[in-house]
Formats: structure tokens, C-alpha cells, sequence
């Protein structure tokens, strides 16, 4: 036992790298692999799925021997392909792509959204799975061929990947409550959702507990069973120790990325903007549900303001010693994406409000971070309104490490933030659940410090209000 050690496969949007963890809790990355982003048309985002194989398979071979196998995937991204090759029909299709928004707005006109949400719990968006599918079906040729022989396989990425490393064609609860195809009540693929997109139901893989036997991979000689399979995020979700009802995360990445965990039966978020989701189930265990919202723009506003000269450095977005910037009358709304949860307004943009003469750059700089903090503010508030958040808030990514933004948003929910000093938690959440995969469940003993920043006394509610009015500016204003 105290031997033992496990590989967390984390194959992202970017890349694809393996986490090793040992039984103490240590761990080391030996190897970290990018992949071509494919964009043949406005809008359209692919990947080329064997690459991203052949990458994984790599990654796999620096690994030595280990007990049991991980993988953490990109969620949305979907595949078809030959059961009988092996080979793909068409690139992977990426849950950034919006090819889909025709038909999306087609549907929408039709009054499909509330079958939707009533089954799934996720809007009708080109975001998830569904619709995705839906496409291949009616543009890659052979794919109506292949179904009317019952050769074709779709499904989300992992399903593919499994395909080839375990010889299985399966997913999870977790990744299968993404595609907009699956009853989160009934836990089952769900035959009238498949009508609507057009994805025919026997071509999609059987779905497993998340801590499920879905198959052995070879590499190397070894022969290693791979034992647990998650969306990223959920992983990351895991990995915090978010794990009990109240207990929420935020990944600070690209966008700012919430999930709170709220227990055993659907949330109740009607008209709320957030997301019900199913985080993940175990064998013998009822599903444990949450609540998802997303801001489109956390880090990628941050790119933005270095990309227009506001800095050089990032060295630039600390250290502020004036007084808030909305408290002396300037706010930034980061919608230069749309806004997203609770509003899921495409439509809106970014802007600055109170900007005068004496105005300077250090000045918008603060004034960014502030309007990020702000808008996970708004989510954390709607989902305390569902369920009670806690008092700590577990953050990682890269605006996780920026003192004056955690204060900021600390004092402004009134909530402890706490950040782990280890920077893998998504693929610790992976390699805890191999682990738990293989029947162990006595903790694994990870070693994590956690930095902890207290809220301040300051009052920031009345200017909390006064954002909520600006933000009402920013909707509608780019061109459908």
C-alpha cells in the first residue's frame, strides 16, 4: 500500500499532460504535451483526436508503473467514429466551437429550451455536446451509414480515448450530464433529448460510476486498470475537498469557473441563471448534485488589458495603495465575451464606468480585477441564495495567486478564501478517484498548505449595488 501510485491523465483544451502521485501524497509531472488548435471556418474549433491520443499514450510512457490510471477530460468536446477502424470521422468538434448557433436559435424559437432544462438542467447552448453530435449526423459522411449498421460510436472525448486505451466504449455520470442528452433525474440517456438533436441513443457509450473499472490500458509492458473518469472542472472539484453540501471552488482560469456542492437531490435553480449539475456518483451511492456558473472573462481580461498597452508586466496588478477603485467612482465590467452566468448574455460588452481626466492606468488596472471579483460575486450570491455557500471558498488558477484581488473579493462576500499551495488539484482530484477506483478509502495522505486570506472589515455592499446598475449598461450592446 504505501507503494502504490496513480496517474492522472488531465487532457485540456491546450494540451495534455500526467500527474503522478504516490501514496504519501507526493507527486511529480514528467511530461506535458500541446496539440494543434484547428480553426477552418469563423467560429469553428477542432482538434485532430488521434494526436491527442497518440499524446496521451506518450505521456503514459514516462510514467513507469503505477496502480491504477485517471483521466480528467475537456467536458463538451465531442467524437464520432468507426467502431470496427477505430477511426475518427471527422476532428474532435470543441465545446468553444459555435457552428451550432443556427440550429440552437432554431430550437430555442420552437420552445425546446424548457425540455431541456427540465431534463438536463443545462440551457439550450452550441456550448454542450447535443448539438454538436447533432452536426455530424447531418454533415460527415458515413455517419447515417454507419449507425444504420450499428458501427458508428459517439460521444465525448474520454469515450473515444477509452475506445482505443481499454477497448471499451463507456463514460461517466459526471461527462455524460454535460452533453444536453442525458436525464439528470433518471440518470439515463435520454430518448426524446436524442430525437431533438438527432443523435441516434445506441450509438452513444454506456455510462459508469465515476469510480468504475471502464477498462485495462497497456503501455510499456504494463497492463494498468484505468479507474476513474471526470470533466476537468469536476476534478478540480474533487481535488479542493469539495465534497460535502455548501462547500464551493473557483478556478480562476481563461474564465472564472464556479462550482458549489448542494447534496443528494436536483437544486431547485429556476430562474436563478446557475446550472443544477451532476458533480459525480460512486457505486451504492446516491449522485451528488451542485450548482455550475461561469464568467466568460477572468484571465483572458487580463490578456486583453496587456494586449491594449495598459501593462508590461504582471507585476503591475498588485500592490495597489489607493482606497478601491469603485469606491472612488470607476468600475469595469469584464463582459468583453458577453456575460455569463446569471445572465448568459452573449450580446453584452465590456466597458469602463466613471472614467475621468484624472484617471490612470493603474487606476484601470485595479479597477479589471475588481470587476472580475465582482462578477463571481454576483454567481456566489446566487448560489448562496440556492444553498448556503459556507464560510471558506477554495480558489486555484492563476488569479488565485494575486494578494490584493483575494482580499478584495474576500472582503467583499465576507467569506474566507483559502488556496491550496499545490498547484495540481485537478489532477489530484483524478488521482484520488483512481485511488478510490481500486476500493481504497482511507485518505490519501497529500501534504497541502493552504494560504488563507481573512475578509476585511470594509463595507463594499452599497458599492456592490452600484455595479449591478452598471452592469445593466453592458447588455445588447454588440450586434446579434
Amino acid at each position: 500500500m504505501l507503494n502504490q501510485r496513480y496517474a492522472a491523465i488531465d487532457q485540456g483544451t491546450t494540451g495534455t499532460r500526467v500527474v503522478v502521485f504516490n501514496e504519501d501524497g507526493k507527486h511529480f509531472s514528467p511530461v506535458a504535451i500541446a496539440h494543434k488548435q484547428l480553426t477552418p471556418n469563423p467560429g469553428w474549433v477542432e482538434h485532430d483526436p488521434m494526436e491527442i491520443l497518440r499524446n496521451i499514450r506518450s505521456c503514459l510512457s514516462h510514467c513507469g508503473v503505477v496502480d491504477a490510471i485517471g483521466l480528467a477530460h475537456q467536458g463538451e468536446s465531442v467524437v464520432a467514429w468507426d467502431a470496427q477502424s477505430g477511426q475518427p470521422l471527422y476532428n474532435a468538434i470543441i465545446w468553444q466551437d459555435q457552428r451550432t448557433e443556427k440550429i440552437i436559435r432554431q430550437l430555442r424559437a420552437e420552445g425546446a429550451e424548457a425540455l431541456v432544462r427540465a431534463k438536463t438542467g443545462l440551457p439550450l447552448d452550441a456550448y454542450f455536446s447535443a448539438s454538436k453530435l447533432g452536426w455530424i449526423m447531418r454533415n460527415v459522411s458515413g455517419a447515417r451509414e454507419l449507425a444504420r449498421r450499428g458501427q458508428l460510436r459517439l460521444g465525448t472525448m474520454d469515450a473515444f480515448f477509452m475506445f482505443h486505451l481499454c477497448g471499451t466504449h463507456v463514460t461517466d455520470y459526471n461527462s455524460a450530464s454535460r452533453t444536453s442528452l442525458f436525464n439528470i433525474h433518471t440518470l439515463q440517456w435520454d430518448e426524446e433529448l436524442c430525437r431533438l438533436f438527432g443523435v441516434p441513443v445506441e450509438a452513444l457509450p454506456d455510462v459508469r460510476h465515476n469510480t468504475a473499472h471502464f477498462g485495462d490500458v497497456r503501455y510499456e509492458g504494463n497492463t494498468t486498470p484505468l479507474t476513474a473518469c471526470i470533466v476537468d472542472q469536476f476534478a478540480g472539484t474533487y481535488g479542493h475537498g469539495c465534497l460535502e453540501p455548501g462547500q464551493m471552488k473557483i478556478t480562476f482560469g481563461t474564465g472564472a469557473f464556479l462550482q458549489s456542492v448542494t447534496g443528494n437531490a436536483v437544486p431547485d435553480a429556476e430562474g436563478s441563471g446557475l446550472l443544477p449539475t451532476l458533480c459525480w456518483k460512486f457505486p451504492d451511492e446516491k449522485p451528488l448534485y451542485g450548482l455550475d456558473g461561469g464568467v466568460y472573462n477572468a484571465a483572458s481580461a487580463i490578456n486583453w488589458a496587456g494586449k491594449i498597452g495598459l501593462y508590461n508586466d504582471l507585476d503591475e496588478f498588485s500592490d495597489f495603495s489607493e482606497e478601491p477603485a469603485i469606491a472612488r467612482g470607476l468600475a469595469f465590467v469584464p463582459a468583453l465575451s458577453g456575460l455569463g452566468c446569471p445572465y448568459w448574455d452573449r450580446s453584452a460588452a465590456g466597458l469602463w464606468a466613471g472614467l475621468s481626466l484624472e484617471t490612470e492606468r493603474k487606476d484601470m488596472l485595479q479597477s479589471i480585477l475588481e470587476g472580475i471579483a465582482m462578477r463571481s460575486a454576483e454567481v456566489i450570491t446566487a448560489m448562496d441564495k440556492i444553498r448556503p455557500v459556507g464560510d471558506t471558498i477554495s480558489v486555484d488558477g492563476g488569479l488565485s495567486s494575486n494578494v490584493y484581488f483575494k482580499q478584495f473579493l474576500a472582503t467583499l462576500i465576507q467569506k474566507r478564501i483559502v488556496t491550496p499551495a499545490n498547484r495540481e488539484i485537478t489532477a489530484q482530484g483524478v488521482a484520488m478517484l483512481a485511488r478510490k477506483g481500486l476500493g481504497i478509502t482511507h485518505p490519501l495522505k497529500v501534504k497541502n498548505q493552504h494560504a488563507i486570506t481573512e475578509p476585511g472589515r470594509q463595507n463594499l455592499s452599497p458599492y456592490f449595488e452600484k455595479y449591478k446598475e452598471i452592469i445593466s449598461r453592458s447588455h445588447h450592446l454588440r450586434s446579434e
